[in-house]
């Protein structure tokens, strides 16, 4: 049997975006009450990794990140209460892939973060493209 493949990844944040949500979580990491594990992945302290960009530019399907202010209606369903994620979009529906948990094990890093998406692709017989 073939594996299913995957059209579009979907990071999730676990904050608002917006001039009002990015504030209240700098301010919340700052004072250590607010954490997302993808947020650590994707940014260094003042913008978007170049390590991030380089690494979604090259997948062979779209990787969008979104807040939980901006997600969809299907997004949403799958993702409530349970981000950060990364969730993956196929033909039969929307999945989550990557949980908070895993997200946080990576620390931050780009390359580990990229090993991670690999095992959760093989652990859910999904591919790219």
């Amino acid at each position: 049997m073939g594996r299913t493949r995957v059209t579009r990844l979907t990071g999730v944040y676990h904050a608002d975006g917006g001039l009002r949500g990015e504030l209240a979580y700098v301010v919340g990491k700052l004072r250590g009450t607010a954490h997302c594990g993808l947020c650590d992945i994707t940014h260094s302290p003042l913008r978007r990794k170049k390590e991030w960009q380089a690494y979604v530019g090259g997948l062979p399907v779209p990787f969008d990140t979104v807040h939980l202010n901006d997600r969809s209606a299907e997004v949403r369903a799958v993702t409530e209460g349970q981000t950060p994620c990364v969730v993956a979009h196929t033909d039969t529906g929307v999945s989550i892939l990557v949980p908070a948990s895993e997200l946080d094990s990576v620390g931050g890093d780009v390359d580990a973060f990229s090993r991670t998406l690999a095992s959760a692709l093989d652990a859910h017989g999904l591919t790219l493209g």
